[in-house]
């Protein structure tokens, strides 16, 4: 496999693709330098899957205390979920805000998850970032890397320390799709590498 070729190579994992750059870039979040911003910027909520909503309201008792009074109001208001530009399924928002409504803020202003934080599953779409995944016509999954300025600092982390993707995805990527399913991604990644040698 020549290195200078124009366009990256997909890995079929069963019925689901994987973009190669989840398999040969470098990522490992740099908390301490965007303070979760990820949860905050942006034009509209992360996705959520549609059998994620039950979830969702069954554990708001044991998260809904650590959110925002904006939050939880939001909450209130428009539910669970409200739908995106795309019409696609994603956390509310607080009305005039860009942060999740399932925002817990720390002493020093810094953002966590709320959901996370009181030991509830947080949407996929927030664990498995910097990879989205998408729905394909006639079903299968695509997972792809999302590449954001804020993230900066973290593909550089990534690259200092030696942390590809789908290694710093590991837990999740394993909790989603299954341990089979991520070590035929590490086999995939070894044999990318080396036939760029």
């Amino acid at each position: 496999m020549s290195s200078d070729r124009k366009f990256g190579i997909i890995v079929q994992i069963g019925d689901i693709l994987v973009s190669e750059d989840v398999l040969t870039e470098y990522f490992a979040c740099d908390y301490e330098s965007c303070r979760g911003a990820c949860c905050i910027e942006g034009d509209a909520g992360a996705p959520v899957a549609e059998d994620e909503l039950r979830r969702l309201e069954r554990d708001y008792p044991a998260y809904s205390s650590l959110m925002t009074p904006r939050g939880r109001n939001a909450v209130t208001e428009k539910g669970f979920f409200e739908m995106d530009v795309d019409g696609e399924l994603v956390t509310p928002l607080p009305d005039g805000g860009k942060e999740c409504a399932y925002c817990h803020f720390g002493p020093s202003g810094e953002c966590l998850c709320a959901i996370e934080k009181s030991g509830c599953v947080k949407p996929r779409s927030c664990s498995l970032y910097p990879v989205r995944v998408t729905e394909l016509t006639g079903g299968g999954l695509a997972l792809n890397l999302h590449r954001w300025d804020i993230c900066t600092k973290a593909f550089e982390k990534g690259r200092r320390e030696g942390t590809l993707v789908y290694q710093f995805l590991k837990k999740p990527l394993s909790d989603c799709f299954g341990k089979d399913f991520y070590e035929a991604l590490e086999a995939a990644a070894g044999k990318i590498r080396e036939e760029e040698d």
